[in-house]
């Protein structure tokens, strides 16, 4: 009875240390033993800013601003992620009617949906684009 248990044991332990035979990527083991790592996801197509602005012009300026002369900047990958970030700038007035000027905003594309928007700020590249109205 005792060789049995023994051998279970043996063979329990062999089992679990075979699910540790495989290194991850970063690990110190030579690279023959280590996982390969895995392949970065592909990036999406460089998404149609004008026609995407176009649609859902609400995503980027409040309605009561009225936006007029709205410009679109290229699309271009977003280093911290996998989408696109662009710039669009227009003409706004305030809840009153009076003018406010050109105001400028970068938006952060991913699969085709504007996902954020913010006030272009001087660290932006924004003000170096090229611009075409939609």
């Amino acid at each position: 009875m005792r060789g049995i248990i023994h051998t279970a044991l043996i063979a329990g332990v062999a089992l679990t240390l075979a699910g540790c035979g495989i290194a991850d990527s970063r690990s110190p083991l030579p690279e023959f033993l280590r996982a390969k790592a895995s392949d970065p996801p592909p990036l999406e197509a460089p998404p149609d800013v004008k026609q995407l602005v176009r649609e859902k012009l609400d995503s980027v300026f409040v309605a009561q601003s009225n936006p007029q002369q709205v410009q679109v900047s290229p699309p271009h990958h977003d280093l911290r992620g996998l989408g696109w970030t662009a710039c669009v700038k227009a003409e706004l007035t305030n809840a009153v009617g009076k003018p406010l000027g050109v105001e400028t905003y970068r938006i952060t594309i991913n699969n085709g949906v504007i996902l954020d928007r913010s006030r272009a700020e001087a660290e932006d590249t924004c003000a170096n684009e090229s611009y075409q109205p939609i």
